[in-house]
Formats: structure tokens, sequence, C-alpha cells
């Protein structure tokens, strides 16, 4: 959840793609790699925008979805927006058509199941998560995801990475990049964690991560909500947890994606180099060195398609670690294809930020 709305016009979809379909059928069809069919009333509004041929469609990363089930979860406490209640798929298709985007990869923003108890956010994360396997089943091509876990209960939180991963068939995980539940504020680099951590790295998984306020950082000035500076900052601290903690080290064959442009990472990486030099302690937590962590993660666009967010991330790390991202519906794809394009890439690094960066990562998109 990011800025102000990108208002939409598109009409509601009147699909049955809601939560109330039966879990059973589309479940065993899902398992058994059958064809389903597009739902009526729910096609896409337009075919990708028309591109050079040098540039193929995008892939974007960064693109937000709220199945009817978990609008009604947030909606019980007072946390579904307006922009939040308003999104259907059809405005999804239709904002991926015009900014050229052939495959978004969905995924929850915050606050996630993370307002709940336990055994409440496992429920909500499975429904999600089975509503996003649905969505890419029934639109076959157009939707990966990043699933939710509910991360109050580790176990929990262990069984449904290998649901998602396994049965669901999703193309990572999502976290948000801070957990407030008992004891305070935690980031990814916690023990807590560690567990979860570590099974990304067993399967040599993708970890995607969307910035949150902390309980910390909540309304530090009035009149400016926590997404202007808090969300960049809670993904520099979360990056910062993780390197220093030793999980980046320890766990090297999680593909990281920091949203954001890395948040403010860029502008403080020479602090983050020179934290082991001050601190020896800290040394045997980074043994390949601050600066090869920080540049193998990949970074996305999303509010980041701009020169000075651009500029900053492009001196930290080279154009292949970059991901299309738009962070749709708080922005548009749109947006971010102007911004991408104003910059001034040549069209061999278009095609690697908008698609081939992504295809490496995800193989599967090749086609």
């Amino acid at each position: 959840m990011t800025e102000s709305p990108v208002m939409q016009t598109n009409p509601p979809c009147a699909c049955p793609c809601g939560p109330d379909l039966q879990r059973r059928g589309w479940l065993t069809g899902l398992l058994g790699l059958g064809a389903a069919a597009v739902m009526p009333g729910c096609a896409s509004p337009a075919a990708p925008a028309a591109q050079p041929a040098s540039l193929p469609p995008r892939i974007d990363t960064h693109h937000h979805f709220f199945s009817p089930s978990y609008v009604a979860e947030l909606d019980k406490v007072g946390q579904a927006p307006a922009i939040v209640k308003n999104w259907t798929l059809n405005k999804t298709l239709d904002d991926m058509a015009k900014a050229g985007v052939a495959t978004a990869m969905l995924s929850l923003t915050t606050p996630q199941a993370s307002f709940t108890d336990a055994a409440n956010a496992r429920r909500i994360a499975r429904e999600s998560n089975e509503y996003a396997a649905r969505l890419a089943q029934d639109h076959k091509g157009k939707f990966g995801s990043f699933a939710m876990l509910p991360m109050q209960d580790t176990d929990g939180a262990l069984r449904e990475l290998e649901y998602a991963l396994d049965t669901l068939k999703a193309d990572g995980i999502g976290l948000l990049t801070s957990y407030s539940h008992e004891g305070g504020d935690k980031w990814l680099g916690h023990p807590q964690f560690a567990p979860v951590m570590d099974e990304l790295n067993r399967r040599k998984a993708i970890l995607y991560t969307h910035p949150t306020a902390a309980t910390c950082c909540r309304n530090v000035l009035s009149d400016v909500p926590p997404t202007v500076i808090e969300f960049g900052t809670d993904t520099t601290r979360t990056i910062t947890d993780i390197v220093f903690s030793g999980t980046a080290a320890r766990c090297p064959d999680v593909k990281f994606i920091f949203s954001h442009a890395g948040g403010t990472l860029p502008f403080l990486t020479e602090r983050f180099v020179k934290m082991p030099v001050l601190d020896p302690k800290l040394v045997a937590r980074v043994p390949r060195g601050v600066l090869f962590e920080l540049q193998r993660f990949h970074y996305d666009t999303a509010w980041s398609a701009h020169p000075g967010a651009l500029a900053s991330l492009l001196k930290l790390v080279n154009v292949s670690q970059v991901l299309f991202g738009s962070d749709y519906p708080y922005r548009s794809g749109e947006d971010h294809v102007k911004g991408l394009t104003a910059y001034g890439f040549s069209d061999a690094d278009l095609r690697a930020i908008g698609r081939d960066n992504a295809v490496r990562l995800m193989p599967r998109w090749q086609a």
C-alpha cells in the first residue's frame, strides 16, 4: 500500500471468481493441469499495447490483488480503503494491457494477514493464495503469484510455503519487510524467521518483500502518511537486518526481490560498507563482503521509475538486477513505462528490466 490512488474507471468484473467457488472443483483441475476456460465476463478487455519489435511484453513483479474474502476481513478491522474495495480483475487486465504487461506476479500488500491471530492468519493466507492460483489457472499466462504466509506461526508458515510452492505452483513467496507480533517489531533477519529463510534457501526460491510501517514509526509526522517515508525506510531496515544478521550469507540461494529500488539503501551504501570496518564482529556475518550481498539482490521499479531513484540504484547494481514493478493499483503500469523510457535506457536495457531479468528468475515465463 503506497500513496494516492490512480483513479480507475473500468466497470467491476461480474465474473464468478470470488471465494464462494467450491475449492475442491477448481483445485482438482489445477492439480490435474487441465486447461480451464476463461470465465465469461472476465476476458481481457484488450490485448497488450503495441510495442516496438525489440521490446517483448513485460512481466510486472510488483502487482497487487485483493480477493473478496480478504477485503471482507480487512473491512472488519477498518483497514479496507476505497482503492482496495474497488479493485477488480477487469481493471487489472486493463492496466496491464495499457502498459504492455503480458504477465503480472500477484501479491498482497501490507497488512497481509498480520492484523489478526495465528489461526485466522492461516485461513486468510490459504484463501488468498488459492484465489491467486485460481486467477492464474483461469487466465493462462496472465498471472503468476508470490504467496503470502501466516508469519505469526512458524509451523503454519512452513506448511503454507510448502502448499503454495508445491500444490498451487506459486512463483515465490511474498513477505512484509517487518512484523509486529509478540515481542515487538521484527525484521526478516530475526531468528524467529530463520526456519522460513532456511526452507526458502533449500528450495532456491524467490522471496519478494513489500514494505510496511513498523509500530515504532507510525504517525511520526502529522499529515504525512507512513507510505511517504517509512515504507522506503522499512525496506532498508529489513535489508540491513538480512545482511548483518548473517541471513544473506547463510541463505545464498534465496532470490531476494526488494521493492521501490531498495528504499533508501542506495543512498546509504557507504554506511553499509563501513559497518564491518567499524564493528569487527560483523565481519564473520558477511564473509563475501557487504557489496557482494547488496549487488546480488534484485530491486523493482515501483514508485522509482524516475531519475533520482534510478541513478542511485544503478550506481549500486547492474541493470541485470532491476525488475519492472508497477505497484498497481496504487500506481499504473503505464506511469512506470513512461518513466523508464524517459530515463534514456537503451532498448536492450528496457528489454532486460521489462522482461528478461524476470525470466531469468522465473524460467517458466520464457514462452
